[in-house]
Order: structure tokens, then sequence, then C-alpha cells
């Protein structure tokens, strides 16, 4: 009898058929929708005289274009004309097609990533898909989430199902403890920066072991969220009692004696012991320090304390893209990367968005202010985020300490919206990519975790977390 991961379990349970060795025909479980990868589906639907075959296993939200401008809810607008077209034509076509939309008046709103695992819609065992590649965040939950292209979503939109091709299998065990102040944001740059952009391209990762174990819900998506800067088509965790824990306390639609024994079976869900992995790679958490990126792609990190590389220190770039990055970011090599100065600050997004990040802010910010010479904001990943934050007083006491309490949305993780950063801005970001221009036209953008940002925020430089926790 051969043996499986958890990934081939997924793949297996949810092939319609066989079409050729490396590919099958996919079902979903789940889809979701934005407003700006769904467009030409649609269109390309309406041309063939098709409808939504399964529109109750569809979902929308309006979040990359949308404003975070803290005015009321029921009054926010769009106001990039191309953008608010966008938005328009997206609830057109998902009140024509019967899908249930958050648009911008949604009390819900907020990041689809954020969205659907807070209202229980994400569970294991699941496929999920969405044109919007952080999809690998709901393998935190032992969901196979993954992103697809527009002509897919057409597909999927028709027939509840996609050509899908098959990948490999890679394991990444980590063992040991994270030290204080360091988190999965940190892991997970960690993580990249040693195997690579393109180190898990081709593969369904797997995670394994004690440190991964360890991890809170909210810190296992942040995760699987930045796996795919690997490259990696998707990102599983097993779950476990973690999992089970957070999934119960979102699922609404199902009575007890049901979710109980749904959970039954998803703890069942696991690799098998002997299962082949086609590349696997081990880490020590307990050797993990804080991460700043320093240049312009996700795997261009190194630990707070350490130095902008020098091509000839193995840097694994050549000699070219070093210089390159290092022109565009302004840096130079060598360089510490603590105590770089920084003008703005921005905590949000699909990786670093949630009521946990949140908490870890203002454990570092509370009772101090923002430097008079950074702009920060907070833009939580959903209505029910930023409404719990107010709840504890989380966002009060981000406003007393001078930050930006923002309404949900992508906002400045991409600069698809109203917040961009202005040329040769440099900013501390809990996003997950800091590519050229990605906040803003010729901006700088520095990935660190929820608390890094915040610490930056008050010094108004990179500053190194575990100072601030011994001095704390």
């Amino acid at each position: 009898m051969s043996s499986h991961t958890l990934y081939q379990k997924l793949v297996d349970s949810h092939t319609v058929s066989t079409i050729d060795a490396e590919h099958v025909l996919l079902y979903a479980d789940l889809h979701i929708m934005n407003e700006y990868t769904s467009p030409q589906a649609f269109a390309g639907l309406a041309e063939k005289g098709l409808r939504v075959r399964r529109a109750r296993q569809q979902m929308g939200v309006v979040d990359h274009v949308i404003p975070s401008r803290p005015v009321p809810v029921a009054a926010r607008t769009i106001e990039i004309v191309d953008a608010a077209k966008q938005a328009a034509n997206f609830t057109r076509n998902c009140a024509e097609q019967g899908i249930h939309l958050f648009d911008i008046h949604d009390p819900v709103q907020g990041i689809e990533h954020v969205v659907a695992p807070e209202i229980g819609l994400i569970r294991p065992g699941m496929v999920v898909l969405c044109g919007d590649s952080h999809t690998t965040t709901y393998g935190a939950l032992g969901a196979l989430g993954f992103g697809i292209g527009t002509s897919e979503v057409e597909h999927v939109l028709a027939t509840q199902t996609l050509v899908y091709r098959v990948a490999k299998d890679m394991r990444i065990v980590v063992d040991g403890a994270l030290p204080p102040g360091t988190t999965a944001k940190d892991l997970v740059l960690h993580i990249i920066a040693k195997i690579g952009a393109q180190g898990a391209r081709g593969y369904a990762v797997e995670y394994a072991g004690e440190a991964i174990a360890a991890l809170s819900a909210e810190a296992r998506m942040t995760l699987c969220n930045m796996t795919v800067e690997a490259g990696a088509r998707a990102a599983l965790i097993a779950p476990d009692r973690t999992t089970l824990d957070y999934v119960r306390g979102k699922v609404r639609d199902l009575d007890a004696k049901t979710l109980d024994a749904a959970c039954e079976a998803w703890s069942k869900l696991h690799p098998d012991a002997d299962a082949h992995f086609d590349a696997e790679h081990r880490f020590d958490a307990a050797r993990i320090a804080p991460y700043v990126t320093w240049g312009t792609s996700p795997d261009q990190a190194v630990p707070v304390d350490g130095c902008v590389p020098l091509a000839a220190e193995g840097s694994g770039l050549d000699a070219a893209t070093l210089h390159k990055a290092l022109d565009y970011i302004g840096l130079r090599a060598g360089a510490p990367i603590e105590g770089t100065p920084i003008d703005r600050v921005f905590i949000g997004s699909c990786t670093n968005a949630r009521i946990e990040d949140l908490r870890a802010v203002v454990q570092v910010v509370r009772g101090r202010k923002v430097a008079a010479t950074v702009r920060a904001m907070v833009v939580p990943g959903s209505g029910m985020v930023r409404d719990q934050a107010e709840r504890e007083g989380i966002a009060q006491a981000l406003i007393d300490a001078g930050f930006e309490w923002r309404q949900p949305g992508c906002s400045m993780c991409l600069a698809m919206n109203d917040d961009v950063l202005a040329p040769g801005e440099r900013c501390a970001s809990t996003t997950n990519r800091n590519f050229e221009g990605r906040q803003g036209r010729d901006s700088r953008t520095h990935l660190m975790s929820p608390a890094m940002a915040a610490a930056a925020a008050i010094a108004g430089r990179i500053v190194d977390i575990r100072k601030e926790l011994a001095h704390g």
C-alpha cells in the first residue's frame, strides 16, 4: 500500500479525473474573488452565454483598490476613476450571478485572505482557489489553497473545477523554539533567505516540527502566506489541536454534533509516517533572529544585527543583481541594516493584519510616541479585526501613540489605491513583497514583523526588537 503526503491526499480526494501523467481535473470547494482579477472572467462567461455553475461556492471581496481613509464604513468611496469602475463592475457581476460579495460598505469587508478564515469558510481538507498568489495562506488550516490566473478564474466559475498540474512535494522541518522577539514573519524570511526566491519552485511545501506546532493559527497563516515568495505552489500544515480550536471558534453553519464529527475527520489529515518527499529542508528555530529585507526581493534579507551583503561574501547573488538592488534601495554594501532611518511605517496586509499582529504592535508602542520624522499607519485586515481592536483598546492606544488608525483593505501593500509611498520614501512594512515600485514608484520597502515595524515607528529607524524587550 503506497504512502502519501498530505498534499497528495488533498489532491487525490479532489480529483474529478486524471488528464495525463502530470495533470488532473481538480474540484474546488471554495473559490474567492476580488475586483481586479475577475472582470475578464465574467466577460468570458457572458460571451459564451454561461452562468456561474455553483454560486454558493463563490465569495467576492473588494479589497485591492479600496481606500483605507478613516471614514465611517457607510461613507467609504473610491475616488480613483478606474478603480471605482472595477469595483462597480464586480458588484454588478456578483449580483447578477448570485455570488455573496463583501463590498466597500459591508462592515465585515477587508482583505480576502483575512476575511475568509475569520467567518469560518476555510476548513481542513478543502481546496480553495483565488486569483491571488497569497491564497497559500489557507494551508495554515490544513486546506490546499493556491492562486490562479484570470482564464482559470473563468473556468472555475463555469465548472467549479480546474485543470491542474500536480506539484512535487517538499517538507520543511523547523525544530526547537523561536527566541523572544522572533516571530513567524522572521521565520519565513529566514527560510526564504536561505533557500532563495525560487527555492521551492514547483513544490507544495509541508511544514512540520516543534516550532511549527508551537505557532498559533494566525502565525501559521503568516508563514504559509509568504511561502509563495520562495516560489512554492502551495503551503500546508497538518491540522492539530490548534487548528481545530481555531476553526471551531469560527464556523457558524454546523451544529455541534456535525462539527464534532468534522473535527474527528480533520484530525486524521496528515502525511503518512513513511511518505516520500522530493526535497526536504531542516532549520533550528533557536538560531533564528528578527529579520529585515535589505533589497528588492523577499529573499534579500538579513538578521537585524547583520549587514547588507558584499558580493564577495557569497550572498547568493551575482554582482549585477546585488548592485541593482542596492542602487534602488539606496543602501551601501557592508553597511549595518540596524539604524537605517525610515520615513514611513505600514502595518497591515494579508500577511500581518490580524488581531494577534495588532496585539504585538500595541505591546511595543503603548505609552510611547511615533517619531516626529515618521508617518505611521495601521490598517486592520477586516472589519471584524478593526472592531475587536477597538473593543480591546488597541485602536485608542495606537491613536494616542500617533499612528493613523485606518479602515480595512490591502492599502499600502501594493500601489493600487490611494495609499502609496512617494518616490524615495523608505518604509518599514509588514507586507509580503519589497519589489521595485510595489508600494509606490521609486519607493523603498523593508519587510519585517509587526513588532519590529512598531519599534521602528517609535525610533525613526530600524531597530532590534530584542533590545527593546531587554529594556522593557
